[in-house]
């Protein structure tokens, strides 16, 4: 590790904190409803596209009305991309020729999409036409993230809410969340990766030849308007196979440095509008604390690990008496133009939040280097997490844990001035459980079939851990991978498609249900027996509810995966 690593995680640190406030600020009058500097222009647009679809904007929704309309537009998006891949060798933008998407990966795209997974079982540039990638896979990442926060918006409603029936109404959160907040961004942002080297075109791809006289075909075509919204929507899929270790998506230390960013900043900024919207900001601020704890044990262990290097390679002195770890740390699978500093950092960032974006391969990372990203997604993403996923999911906890306090001190628990009863306990701890169920049960299934086995690329601990990954990766709506694995198969396409199914929409259920209970409950003044939950206290009793239920369920799968991959290699076998 350098002092120059330690440097640019801490400016990364100081970016995101600077915008966590201002942004909140601004969502928040988003979704108010109030008017902001962008209103003037999109106002009339807004207004336009609730009277060409019907929707009345001073209508709200109950939970199950809301809940009904989000997978209703989720199904509908899906059909839609589906179609779309199919039929894509017939329709224009196609200058590669691509053919129609195979039924299987048609299905498991189609879902990755919808769910903000962007899981990609298969090549990008040659696999999608500039049509595919534009109507059907950037269009998804503008949608399926203002979905994510459009839930999010309604699970706090349902906390600042007093005796109400309604969370909103789906269809204005979800126009403004796309209007107001992530074109904007897309715009501006596109427009400087454009000037940083970016690809954004519709010419066909570059035939070049190579000093050694070999030909060689350069893919170009819309990427920078897609590399923003997967940033800052969280969604990771890259329009190259390498995704963001391409220097067409990521062409230096600036554009490395803004992407990172990106990832965090819609995420960290909904912590804030929490905090604003119950009306006590260091509410939010609680929120954010504990995230930034869990972000930056996982980034300076990832950061450690990769640092200190593989126990395989060692460097000795000159008098070849003494000897240490790996000279320069581990850079297989780094790109040199970032090193291990920002690798890690990526890494960590890209599996605590749900974007799956990679500027490093994470398979290539030491056994503990590459165990931190497995431990971030099963843990929920809820580091920051995707956008609105990541903080739903952290309040799903923080009701578990006033629930824990309030057993230590014998008083019916209560957060944010609602009483937590029964009911919101069951629908939040529901709601956790689905997650681990789909990751150890299709790892399970996976490591017991030959159809799961033969994608493996490595025997052992590190085979198993592949499997592990992809599944934590799908169900968490990630989208990475340990790469290694060949995942493109009817077997993988069909289960990892279910997985993301599954880790999206069968955990929104239960928690748009105690949305809704919580949004019919009074609010109960703070008394001499509240448990405060604004101070160091609670931070560190979420960050430990947390960390106990991550340990319980996962240690045992992390046991026969990385962790004995780790010991095996410090005796000299690998994988």
């Amino acid at each position: 590790m350098t002092g120059n690593g330690w440097i640019q995680i801490a400016l990364f640190c100081v970016a995101v904190i600077a915008l966590v406030k201002p942004l909140g600020a601004y969502v928040t009058r988003v979704f108010d409803g109030q008017r902001t500097l962008l209103s003037p222009v999109l106002g009339p647009i807004e207004r336009g596209i609730y009277r060409l679809c019907g929707v009345d904007e001073t209508q709200e929704q109950h939970w199950v009305t809301y809940t009904v309309a989000m997978l209703v537009f989720s199904i509908a998006g899906f059909i839609a991309l589906y179609v779309l891949q199919r039929l894509q060798g017939v329709l224009p933008f196609n200058p590669a020729g691509q053919a129609g998407v195979e039924p299987t990966l048609a299905f498991n795209t189609s879902v990755s999409f919808v769910t903000n997974t962007n899981w990609q079982s298969y090549v990008p540039e040659t696999t999608m036409s500039y049509f595919t990638q534009m109507a059907g896979l950037t269009v998804h990442n503008f949608v399926s993230a203002a979905t994510g926060v459009a839930l999010a918006i309604a699970l706090v409603r349902g906390f600042a809410r007093r005796s109400a029936n309604t969370l909103g109404n789906f269809w204005v959160d979800l126009t403004r969340c796309t209007l107001y907040i992530l074109l904007p961004v897309a715009v501006v942002v596109g427009m400087f990766f454009v000037w940083q080297g970016m690809p954004q075109n519709l010419g066909a791809y570059t035939e070049a030849t190579t000093l050694e006289g070999a030909k060689q075909v350069i893919a170009q075509g819309p990427v920078a308007s897609q590399e923003v919204i997967k940033m800052f929507g969280t969604n990771g899929g890259g329009f190259f196979n390498t995704n963001s270790a391409h220097p067409f998506e990521n062409p230096n230390a600036l554009t490395n440095f803004v992407q990172i960013v990106l990832i965090f900043a819609l995420g960290a900024a909904l912590t804030n509008v929490f905090g604003r919207m119950v009306g006590d900001e260091r509410q939010g601020w609680a929120i954010f604390a504990v995230m930034g704890v869990l972000f930056l044990g996982g980034a300076a262990a990832t950061y450690w690990a990769e640092a200190r290097g593989n126990p395989a390679f060692l460097s000795f002195n000159v008098d070849q008496i003494a000897s240490d770890l790996q000279s320069g740390g581990n850079m297989e699978g780094k790109e040199v133009r970032f090193g291990i500093a920002n690798s890690a950092l990526f890494a960590t960032a890209t599996t605590d939040a749900s974007c799956g974006a990679v500027n490093a391969m994470h398979d290539s990372f030491t056994p503990l280097g590459g165990m931190i990203p497995v431990i971030n997604m099963e843990l929920g993403e809820i580091i920051f997490g995707g956008v609105g996923a990541g903080l739903y999911g952290m309040l799903l906890f923080a009701v578990v844990a006033v629930f824990v306090a309030g057993l230590m001190v014998g008083r019916t628990p209560e957060y944010v001035g609602k009483k937590i009863e029964a009911r919101d306990v069951k629908m939040a701890m529901l709601a956790i459980l689905i997650l681990p169920a789909s990751m150890l049960g299709f790892t399970a299934l996976a490591v017991v079939l030959d159809a799961g086995l033969a994608a493996r690329a490595n025997m052992g601990p590190h085979g198993f851990t592949e499997i592990l990954y992809a599944y934590t990766s799908a169900t968490a709506n990630n989208g990475s991978a340990f790469a290694g694995i060949s995942a493109n198969t009817p077997f993988y396409n069909t289960t990892l498609g279910l997985a993301m199914f599954i880790g999206r929409f069968l955990m929104i259920v239960p928690m748009m249900a105690m949305a809704g209970s919580l949004a019919a409950k009074k609010v109960v003044p703070a008394s001499a027996g509240t448990f405060p939950t604004t101070g160091g206290l609670w931070v560190g009793l979420l960050i430990g509810v947390i960390l106990i239920i991550g340990g319980l369920t996962f240690f045992p799968a992390l046991a026969v995966g990385p962790l004995v991959e780790h010991l095996a290699l410090q005796a000299g076998q690998a994988f």
